[in-house]
Formats: structure tokens, sequence, C-alpha cells
């Protein structure tokens, strides 16, 4: 017997919420074990090599890790607010406070570099007139320009985070239409300022590890390579958040699609941008540009190294597995295949930024055995940064409370005119009440 026509609209009983008090003091574990492990690690590369330049590198490349997270969460809330968009309501407001770790958090982070500096980039003390390729990227490539860059990217990031984040909380007060203007005013200055900061940031802070090397497309590998690790970030987040029953009411069952297709976009983007890059040098086969790919691939025997594996990880785990499963549509939004997918994008990265970074200190082969350093140095900040966001989230509306977009990033719009009767439009399709779909 087939069943009434009104049961196919009855919603489905959602998953009860997670069960987080015992992930509670997950961050404060993370902080304090990292740090243990990182000061012994720093320790052990002291007494071992006379210098701190194992913990620097370590350091660095957890610490680009978790800038790509802000930056990428920063671009996200500036496009929000350039397009004027309605789905992305309901994750701005977290998405803000992780555009908001930049400053000051990691800014005090980034001290270790700023004191490690003149030993993990030699060129900060040497002669640029004996260096061609130094002498020709003056003055930004000296003592003082590295620090006064590093100020400007900091102070560029506090302010354009500072000012969305405090109109976005203003308008929650009252909903003025003056704080969208303003959101949007910033968000028209924050863009370059977005685009120039982080350009600076992946050349002076990874790219100079080795300053021979130029690259015109090497920020945008970084930039692509960001607002991926941010989008699954985000995309994790809001399915915490929506089984916690903190988001469902203003989720639509599009979110989770338009953040998988963000994912699937910017998988294809890194991959092109990528490719364009090492395509073109192996193309033109010059000394000055090949280098930097042939430490990646040889050792000083001239025998592949560890590095070519981890570059071939980089091409199948970075763009074929995200690729091949974010192909078919239904994916996106189905969570047991979407989590492991984000966290393989969050290692991903991360054997990403160690590609570009460590083998500048091992030029051998993959530091197999310095590789809990890095972990160590990644689990204190991510142990301190998490601890910092849930914070800044306890403190203020999980969601925009009075955005002009919410109805609309709820799946509501407005009545429909269809037809005009003695005049005047008549709205005959008033779906004000329909209910919200559930996601589950």
């Amino acid at each position: 017997m087939s069943q009434p026509d009104d049961f196919d609209n009855v919603d489905p009983v959602p998953p009860p919420p997670l069960d987080l008090a015992k992930w509670r003091k997950l961050p404060g574990q993370l902080m304090v074990g990292g740090g243990l492990i990182t000061v012994l690690g720093a320790g052990v590369g002291y007494l071992r090599h006379g210098n701190l330049l194992e913990f620097g590198f370590s350091w660095l490349l957890a610490f680009m890790f978790f800038l790509s997270i802000a930056l990428g969460a920063m671009f996200l809330v500036l496009m929000h607010h350039l397009f004027d968009a309605g789905w992305s309501v309901a994750t701005r407001r977290f998405s803000e406070h992780l555009a908001a770790l930049t400053f000051p958090w990691l800014a005090i982070l980034f001290l270790p570099i700023a004191l490690l500096a003149p030993k993990i980039y030699p060129w900060m003390t040497s002669d640029p007139h004996a260096d061609h390729a130094l002498h020709a990227k003056q003055p930004m490539f000296t003592f003082t320009g590295f620090y006064l860059i590093a100020g400007a990217c900091f102070l560029a990031w506090w302010a354009v985070s500072n000012r969305l984040r405090h109109w976005s909380l203003k308008q929650d007060e009252d909903g003025s239409a003056r704080c969208t203007v303003k959101m949007r005013l910033h968000a028209c200055w924050g863009i370059w300022a977005f685009g120039v900061t982080l350009t600076l940031a992946a050349v002076m802070w990874m790219k100079a590890l080795q300053h021979q090397w130029f690259s015109t497309m090497y920020a945008v590998i970084y930039f692509a390579g960001s607002v991926w690790l941010a989008l699954a970030t985000v995309y994790v987040i809001t399915l915490v958040l929506d089984r916690q029953r903190i988001l469902t009411d203003v989720l639509h069952e599009h979110q989770f699609y338009f953040l998988g297709s963000l994912m699937f976009a910017f998988t294809v983007f890194y991959a092109y941008v990528h490719f364009a890059q090492y395509f073109i040098i192996w193309n033109a086969n010059m000394p000055e540009e090949t280098f930097w790919y042939v430490v990646r691939e040889y050792n000083a025997q001239g025998q592949r190294s560890s590095w070519f594996l981890i570059g071939l990880v980089i091409i199948f785990g970075h763009f074929f597995v995200p690729f091949l499963t974010l192909l078919r549509i239904d994916v996106k939004h189905t969570f047991p295949i979407m989590i492991p997918l984000c966290a393989w994008a969050w290692l991903m990265h991360f054997v990403d930024l160690s590609f570009n970074i460590l083998p500048v200190r091992h030029p051998g082969g993959f530091p197999i055995q310095w590789f809990w350093l890095p972990l160590s140095c990644a689990a204190f900040m991510g142990g301190l940064l998490a601890m910092v966001f849930l914070k800044k989230f306890a403190s203020a509306a999980p969601f925009p409370q009075k955005d002009p977009r919410l109805v609309e990033a709820m799946g509501l719009y407005h009545p429909v005119p269809t037809q005009i009767s003695g005049g005047e439009l008549d709205q005959t399709d008033d779906v004000s009440d329909a209910p919200i779909r559930p996601r589950h």
C-alpha cells in the first residue's frame, strides 16, 4: 500500500548532538605537549648542530600552515562582502574569528622566525654587491626590508580583520544598513591589501629561502592552497556547529554543497597554477630557474631523492584524490566522505609546505628523523590558536543576527509577485512560512 502524500514531506530525525566533552581539554593538551616536545627538539638540534636552524625551519613550516587557514578565511569573508553573497552568511562569523587570528596571535608566533631570520635567510647578512640576484631585489631583500615588510603585513591583516569584525558585531546590535555599507567599503580596499600582503608574505618568508630563484606564480600557488585549506576547515566547523544545533536554524541544504564546490574549484585552480609554473620553467630550461626543482628531485650524487616521491604525493594526493572524489555532485554533502577529505586536505597542504621549505635545510631527502619537530610545533600552535578561536567564538553570537541576507541563507525568500489585480501586484506565492529542510 502506498504511503500518504504527506509522508514524503516528513523531516527525517536528525542525528544526536556530538559529545564534545572529551574534546574540551584537547587544545590545552596539544599546546602543552607540543610545546614541551618543541623545546626538547630545539635543544637536541642545538646540541647536535650548534644552532637552532632545525627548530627555525620546523617553526616556519607550522607557522605558514596556520597562516594559510587565517588568510584563507579572510579571503572568504572579503568575497562574501564583495559579491554580496547570501549563502555564506551563516559561516561568516566564525570565518571572521579565524581571520582575526592573524593579529596579534600569529604576529606573536612570528617572533621566533624574526629572531632567527638572519640564520634562516643567509642573504640578510650577505653583501648585495657580491650577489647579482640579491642586488637585483633591493631594497626588499635587505635586513631592514624584511622586518618592515613583516610589520606591514601584520598591520594590514589586523586592519582588515578588525574592521570587518567590528562592523559585523555592530550589525548585531541595530541591523543598520550603515554597517553593511561599512563592511563592503572595507572589503573593497581590503582585497587589494590582502593580495599585496599575501604575496609579500609568501615571497619573503618562503620563496626567499632560496633568494636566487624567482617565480611570478609562487604567491598565487600559496593563495590557492590557503583558500583550499580554509574551505576544508570551514566545512568541518560548519558541520560540527550544525550537529550541535548552533547553526541548524540558519543553514540551508545548499551551504555544504557550495563549500564542496568551492573546494573542487580551488583543487583545480591550485593544480593549474602549479603545473603552469612547472611547465614554463621546464620548457625554458634556464639554470637560474630550474635549480629550485632540481634540488627537490635529485641529491648531491645526482640520484633521485625522497623529495621526488614527496612531489608525486603532492601530484596525486593534492590534486587527483580530491578532484576525482569531488566530481560527483552528491559527494559534496555526503559527510562520511567529506570529513575524511577535509582531513586529507590538511595533511596534503602540510606536505606541500614541507616540499617548499624543508629541502633548503635537508637537500638530500625528506628528514624523516626530524619530522616529529614540525609536528610538535604544529601541535603547539594549533592548541593555542584553537583556544583563542573558541574564546572569540564564545564572546559573540554564533552567526550574524541582523544581516539583510540572513533569511536568504536560511532558504527563505520574499514573496514573488505573479499577477496584477486591480492595478496592484498580487503576491500569491508567499513562502515566508516555508519549513527549513534538514541536511542530514
